[in-house]
């Protein structure tokens, strides 16, 4: 047989390993995953991830349209690293947080803080987790984050996003939406800032991301809390 009878057949070997090793090795390990786990009983303990909904995904989409992976990670490493510490998570993230992300926004980089358990309790409720965050994390810290970052964390490097608000004219009360900015901020007299559509669902999705969860296989099992006699 000469070389060329040779070529067809090894081109095709190699295409069958790559797809392999590229293809039916992750999704045999991630593709068959299942929001439970079942204990040596067979019983199922836990069933996590539920999958997003309404003004959340939505808000994925935009998260992902205005580039935010590009800045803000969503993977919170174990022990080799310091990402517990920082307060980004009480544990290290698994294949299971990211069954229903299509594909998951893990990011490029960490210009800014990872943001896995950014709608956490924990993230909202401790700002002294960061000393630039005197103010509770809420709905309303994030909506006035996105609009001028500055304003809330005063050496920020992330850019204003004041372009997903819009500024209108009263018209008889104020919008619950409408921004509270300090005074060199604040629009003019009887006008007020507030969220688009697109905004809100941003927020709305960033209040979602909580991955803290115990899980068997992050090498935290949730405990019952005790009976109160």
């Amino acid at each position: 047989m000469s070389r060329s009878g040779f070529f067809f057949p090894s081109l095709l070997a190699c295409f069958a390993v790559s797809f392999g090793i590229a293809v039916y090795a992750p999704h045999s390990q991630l593709g068959a995953l299942v929001p439970s786990f079942k204990d040596e009983d067979g019983l199922i303990t836990d069933v996590y991830p539920v999958a997003q909904g309404g003004n959340a995904a939505t808000g994925r989409e935009v998260y992902i349209a205005q580039g935010c992976q590009s800045c803000h990670s969503q993977v919170v490493r174990g022990n080799e690293s310091a990402d517990i510490d920082r307060g980004w998570g009480v544990r290290r993230t698994v294949a299971r947080d990211y069954i229903f992300e299509a594909p998951p926004v893990l990011g490029a980089s960490r210009i800014g803080p990872d943001l896995t358990n950014v709608g956490s309790e924990k993230w909202r409720n401790e700002p002294e987790n960061d000393t630039l965050r005197p103010e509770k994390r809420d709905r309303a810290w994030q909506l006035k984050h996105l609009y001028y970052p500055k304003a809330v964390v005063k050496d920020s490097n992330m850019p204003s996003y004041a372009y997903l608000f819009e500024e209108r004219k009263i018209s008889g009360h104020p919008s619950t939406d409408a921004l509270v900015l300090p005074a060199n901020l604040a629009p003019k007299a009887g006008f007020e800032i507030v969220p688009s559509a697109d905004a809100k669902a941003l927020v709305s999705y960033l209040a979602s991301l909580n991955r803290s969860s115990p899980l068997k296989e992050a090498g935290v099992i949730a405990v019952a809390a005790p009976v109160k006699k």
